[in-house]
Protein backbone atom coordinates (compact mmCIF):
# COMPACT_ATOMS: atom_id res chain seq x y z
CA UNK A 1 0.00 0.00 0.00
CA UNK A 2 2.69 2.44 -1.15
CA UNK A 3 -0.17 4.99 -2.72
CA UNK A 4 -3.57 5.93 -2.25
CA UNK A 5 -4.15 4.58 -6.29
CA UNK A 6 -2.60 1.04 -5.63
CA UNK A 7 -5.39 0.37 -2.33
CA UNK A 8 -8.06 -2.46 -3.51
CA UNK A 9 -11.03 -2.30 -1.47
CA UNK A 10 -11.56 -5.94 -0.16
CA UNK A 11 -7.54 -7.05 0.42
CA UNK A 12 -7.13 -8.81 3.08
CA UNK A 13 -3.28 -8.57 4.39
CA UNK A 14 -2.02 -11.39 6.74
CA UNK A 15 0.20 -9.43 9.16
CA UNK A 16 1.85 -12.64 10.95
CA UNK A 17 1.54 -14.14 14.65
CA UNK A 18 2.70 -12.90 17.85
CA UNK A 19 3.12 -15.35 20.78
CA UNK A 20 2.30 -14.09 23.79
CA UNK A 21 4.22 -15.33 26.67
CA UNK A 22 4.37 -14.62 30.69
CA UNK A 23 7.39 -12.82 30.09
CA UNK A 24 6.34 -10.58 27.58
CA UNK A 25 2.92 -10.09 29.42
CA UNK A 26 3.98 -9.27 32.44
CA UNK A 27 6.93 -6.59 31.03
CA UNK A 28 4.81 -4.92 29.09
CA UNK A 29 1.66 -4.30 32.32
CA UNK A 30 4.56 -2.86 34.17
CA UNK A 31 5.33 -0.62 32.03
CA UNK A 32 1.69 0.54 31.12
CA UNK A 33 -0.86 -1.61 32.62
CA UNK A 34 0.07 -2.46 36.01
CA UNK A 35 -3.09 -4.42 36.76
CA UNK A 36 -2.51 -7.81 39.16
CA UNK A 37 -3.98 -9.97 36.28
CA UNK A 38 -1.61 -8.94 33.67
CA UNK A 39 1.93 -8.80 36.43
CA UNK A 40 1.22 -11.98 38.93
CA UNK A 41 -0.42 -15.17 38.06
CA UNK A 42 -1.77 -15.79 41.32
CA UNK A 43 -3.49 -12.82 41.55
CA UNK A 44 -4.48 -13.28 38.36
CA UNK A 45 -5.94 -16.99 39.17
CA UNK A 46 -8.09 -15.26 41.66
CA UNK A 47 -9.27 -12.72 39.31
CA UNK A 48 -12.45 -13.48 36.84
CA UNK A 49 -9.76 -14.11 34.09
CA UNK A 50 -8.90 -17.30 36.16
CA UNK A 51 -5.32 -16.95 34.99
CA UNK A 52 -2.26 -14.41 33.53
CA UNK A 53 -3.62 -12.47 30.25
CA UNK A 54 -2.67 -10.04 28.49
CA UNK A 55 -3.10 -5.82 28.50
CA UNK A 56 -5.74 -5.09 25.83
CA UNK A 57 -3.28 -2.82 24.84
CA UNK A 58 -0.91 -5.00 24.38
CA UNK A 59 -2.53 -6.94 22.00
CA UNK A 60 -2.91 -3.58 20.15
CA UNK A 61 0.52 -2.95 20.69
CA UNK A 62 1.41 -6.35 19.27
CA UNK A 63 -1.33 -5.69 15.98
CA UNK A 64 0.60 -1.96 15.32
CA UNK A 65 4.10 -3.80 15.59
CA UNK A 66 2.98 -6.51 12.71
CA UNK A 67 1.54 -3.75 10.98
CA UNK A 68 4.22 -1.55 10.32
CA UNK A 69 7.11 -4.41 10.04
CA UNK A 70 4.58 -5.68 7.01
CA UNK A 71 4.38 -2.33 5.18
CA UNK A 72 8.20 -2.11 5.20
CA UNK A 73 8.20 -5.92 3.60
CA UNK A 74 5.92 -5.02 1.41
CA UNK A 75 7.85 -1.75 0.42
CA UNK A 76 10.75 -3.21 0.13
CA UNK A 77 9.86 -6.02 -2.02
CA UNK A 78 8.13 -3.52 -4.40
CA UNK A 79 11.52 -1.63 -4.88
CA UNK A 80 9.63 1.82 -3.50
CA UNK A 81 11.91 4.24 -1.59
CA UNK A 82 9.22 6.00 0.11
CA UNK A 83 7.41 3.23 2.70
CA UNK A 84 5.90 4.80 5.28
CA UNK A 85 5.26 8.66 4.27
CA UNK A 86 2.87 7.61 1.49
CA UNK A 87 0.75 6.14 4.91
CA UNK A 88 -0.41 7.82 7.76
CA UNK A 89 -1.36 9.43 9.91
CA UNK A 90 -4.52 7.91 11.36
CA UNK A 91 -7.08 10.23 12.57
CA UNK A 92 -7.87 7.78 15.12
CA UNK A 93 -10.46 3.96 14.98
CA UNK A 94 -13.57 3.10 16.19
CA UNK A 95 -15.29 0.15 17.25
CA UNK A 96 -12.26 -0.90 19.29
CA UNK A 97 -13.37 -4.58 20.54
CA UNK A 98 -11.45 -7.07 23.43
CA UNK A 99 -13.48 -10.10 22.59
CA UNK A 100 -12.02 -12.63 24.94
CA UNK A 101 -8.94 -12.68 26.99
CA UNK A 102 -5.50 -13.43 25.15
CA UNK A 103 -3.64 -15.79 27.41
CA UNK A 104 -0.03 -16.48 28.36
CA UNK A 105 0.97 -19.21 25.93
CA UNK A 106 -2.07 -18.06 23.23
CA UNK A 107 -0.64 -16.93 19.89
CA UNK A 108 -2.46 -14.83 18.17
CA UNK A 109 -2.34 -14.36 14.15
CA UNK A 110 -3.58 -10.47 12.75
CA UNK A 111 -5.19 -9.63 9.73
CA UNK A 112 -6.38 -6.00 8.13
CA UNK A 113 -8.56 -5.93 5.15
CA UNK A 114 -9.91 -2.42 3.14
CA UNK A 115 -12.74 -1.80 3.47
CA UNK A 116 -13.20 1.71 2.07
CA UNK A 117 -11.11 4.23 0.21
CA UNK A 118 -12.61 7.91 -0.51
CA UNK A 119 -10.96 11.05 -1.65
CA UNK A 120 -10.76 14.29 0.51
CA UNK A 121 -11.61 17.73 -0.36
CA UNK A 122 -9.59 18.77 2.28
CA UNK A 123 -6.64 17.46 1.58
CA UNK A 124 -6.36 16.93 -1.80
CA UNK A 125 -2.97 15.32 -1.96
CA UNK A 126 -4.43 12.84 0.80
CA UNK A 127 -6.88 9.87 0.68
CA UNK A 128 -8.78 7.86 3.49
CA UNK A 129 -8.77 4.28 3.82
CA UNK A 130 -10.71 2.43 6.40
CA UNK A 131 -9.39 -1.49 7.05
CA UNK A 132 -11.53 -3.54 9.71
CA UNK A 133 -8.10 -5.08 11.62
CA UNK A 134 -8.48 -8.52 13.58
CA UNK A 135 -6.42 -10.79 15.66
CA UNK A 136 -7.53 -14.49 16.52
CA UNK A 137 -5.89 -16.98 18.75
CA UNK A 138 -4.62 -20.41 18.05
CA UNK A 139 -8.36 -21.86 18.08
CA UNK A 140 -9.58 -19.50 15.54
CA UNK A 141 -11.30 -17.57 17.85
CA UNK A 142 -11.89 -13.68 17.46
CA UNK A 143 -10.00 -11.61 20.24
CA UNK A 144 -9.44 -8.50 19.24
CA UNK A 145 -11.21 -6.05 16.36
CA UNK A 146 -11.16 -2.14 15.56
CA UNK A 147 -11.67 -0.41 12.41
CA UNK A 148 -9.16 1.99 11.37
CA UNK A 149 -8.68 4.58 9.71
CA UNK A 150 -5.74 6.57 7.80
CA UNK A 151 -4.12 8.80 5.13
CA UNK A 152 -2.80 7.77 2.28
CA UNK A 153 -0.90 10.01 -0.09
CA UNK A 154 -1.77 10.07 -3.92
CA UNK A 155 0.58 9.23 -6.41
CA UNK A 156 -0.55 11.89 -8.76
CA UNK A 157 -0.89 14.95 -6.59
CA UNK A 158 -0.17 18.49 -7.38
Amino acid sequence: MAWFEDVRIGETIELGTYAFTDENIIAFARRFDPQPFHMDRAAAKKSHFGDLCASGWHTAAAWMKLRVAQLKVREADRGINEPLEAFGPSPGFQDLKWLRPVYAGDVVRYTTRVTEKRELRSRPKWGMVTSRNEGFNQKGELVFAFTGHVFVRKRLSD
